[in-house]
């Protein structure tokens, strides 16, 4: 029996192409994998955790001078955890600034990632941020401690397999 064949749109469209940024860090020997673009189109890229201080220094002297968001978020109860990267190329008289979105998948049970504080000093209150909710660890962050929750808390609030206590107790309320 012969194989049907896909039209030739199909194909056509289960080709991705190579983003701007993406395309420039293989060409240069920095591994990564192109995402989906985000809802607003902009380039979405995946690195590995060990790569990603290499990655980040080689964005930040591409142009990538300005981090405008750092966070996680959890893909579901017993999946990765994600720390991601919203980045933008700052220039002067640039009505539209370029933009990446850089994403790092982590395990669970152990969400470990180099911090990028020393690249982008922006980094510093998100990534704590990050570590209060989701309890990734970045490593190398000079000060990294609970910034929202009180520093007795138990657990990652923002997991989605997160179960809340029945009451927390003030210990030092006076």
């Amino acid at each position: 029996m012969a194989e049907e064949s896909k039209p030739a749109t199909q194909e056509a469209s289960e080709i991705v192409q190579a983003g701007k940024v993406s395309g420039w860090l293989q060409e240069n020997g920095f591994d990564n994998e192109l995402m989906e673009p985000d809802h607003l189109g902009v380039e979405v890229i995946k690195v590995d955790p060990e790569v990603l201080i290499p990655v980040a220094t080689a964005l930040y002297a591409y142009g990538f001078n300005y981090l405008q968001c750092q966070g996680g978020y959890d893909t579901g109860p017993g999946g990765e955890l994600v720390s991601f990267y919203h980045l933008i190329k700052l220039r002067d008289k640039a009505d539209r600034p370029e933009e990446l979105r850089v994403k790092v998948f982590l395990p669970r049970d152990n969400p470990t990632v180099p911090s990028v504080y020393w690249i982008w000093k922006a980094a510093d209150w998100q990534e704590r941020e990050t570590y209060d909710m989701y309890g990734i660890v970045y490593e190398g962050h000079p000060n990294l401690k609970r910034i929202l929750m009180p520093e007795d808390w138990v657990g990652w609030p923002l997991r989605k397999d997160y179960i809340s206590p029945d009451f927390y107790e003030l210990q030092d309320a006076y």
